[in-house]
């Protein structure tokens, strides 16, 4: 399948490679010129295992493309991508004046039936946005092209990106159209047989689910780490009970200084606004979010309270992303420790 990929960040660039892997003509379309740029001449905007390799090995195969011109992307392509930046409002709300400025832009060019695929993580109801700007801007141009809407959000883990992507546990479909869920399913039938299809509005709301169940599942094992020092309790032990319990399991159960990272934080903040939005109680994502704050300043003033004075004192801190496996540094707990150590006049070695 011919296939474009507006937005060349984590998700796009790892999905627009993986799927040129298995066969399609990608083209990875992004704003950015001196980002089109680097990854013409092979260089990657940011460090994922086996990423460059498998890049390299595409676009020899001239099987994966890389532009900056909307003119070069959307005509004649069967699938069109929308992996872009969703980030967070004031009010905790995502922006999603990315999402529909592509939507708008690829509608002034299209000249054939298209599925739009939003694969960023949106907001129940920016599917809706996204056909509505796509029809307005056609209605603008005086042409009728069909087009469908679909919601594929992605399950991708920074440090395991490619392995996710090529071989999910699950794809989730969110469609309201027989075709545009046929040509989905002979997109991903390489990958998986595990394709799950449902109404667009669940799928929307399945990735947010998906993370507000491994943040609270952290936040609870955190939360219970700190009790445990107050009664004398061994977290490790605790844990290995908890991990040995069939409907538990041990994933995202190792206590820690809180989660970060792009998705996380952003999304439990989402929901908190899409609740506030629709009068929906907040105090359930309120409390996932204060522990996983209380554990940063916790884990400083541990540090703090074990010197007499810290102001003139030189720490050293190992490891700076949010996770192993990645240079991310979006929401990491070190940035928030960097800040207090500073304050405190404390030197740094990073």
């Amino acid at each position: 399948m011919k296939i474009t990929m507006i937005g060349t960040g984590y998700v796009g660039l790892v999905t627009g490679a993986c799927l040129a892997e298995m066969g399609n003509q990608v083209i990875c379309l992004d704003i950015d010129r001196e980002k089109i740029d680097s990854l013409q001449a092979g260089k990657l905007p940011f460090y994922e295992p086996g990423l460059k390799e498998l890049v390299k090995r595409n676009t020899q195969a001239n099987r994966l493309h890389f532009t900056g011109q909307y003119s070069e992307a959307i005509p004649g392509c069967d699938i069109c991508f929308l992996a872009l930046p969703t980030p967070s409002n004031q009010d905790e709300s995502c922006d999603l004046s990315y999402v529909e400025k592509a939507a708008k832009q690829l509608a002034e060019i299209m000249d054939n039936y298209l599925v739009v695929v939003n694969k960023s993580t949106v907001p129940v109801g920016t599917s809706e946005r996204v056909k509505q700007t796509i029809q307005e801007t056609l209605d603008a141009r005086g042409v009728q092209i069909p087009f469908d809407i679909v919601s594929n959000p992605e399950f991708l883990r920074e440090g395991s990106a490619i392995e996710d992507c090529m071989q999910p546990d699950r794809i989730l479909l969110g469609v309201n159209q027989s075709k545009a869920a046929k040509i989905m399913q002979e997109l991903y039938a390489p990958f998986l047989e595990r394709i799950l299809i449902m109404d667009i509005p669940s799928a929307e709301l399945a990735k947010y689910a998906a993370n507000a169940m491994l943040a609270a599942r952290l936040s609870l094992i955190n939360d219970l780490a700190s009790l445990c020092e107050k009664l004398g309790a061994n977290i490790d032990a605790v844990r290995d009970a908890l991990a040995h319990d069939d409907r538990i399991g041990p994933q995202y159960l190792n206590p820690g200084i809180g989660f970060g990272g792009s998705c996380l934080p952003k999304d439990m903040k989402a929901l908190r606004a899409m609740a506030k939005t629709h009068n929906h109680p907040t105090d359930f994502f309120d409390s996932i979010l204060e522990i996983n704050q209380r554990q940063r300043e916790n884990f400083f003033e541990k540090i703090r309270s074990h010197f007499d004075r810290t102001k003139g004192k030189t720490l050293a801190l190992w490891g700076l992303s949010f996770k192993p496996g990645t240079d991310d540094l979006r929401e990491a707990p070190s940035l928030y420790f960097i800040q207090k150590c500073l304050v405190q006049g404390i030197s740094l070695r990073l």
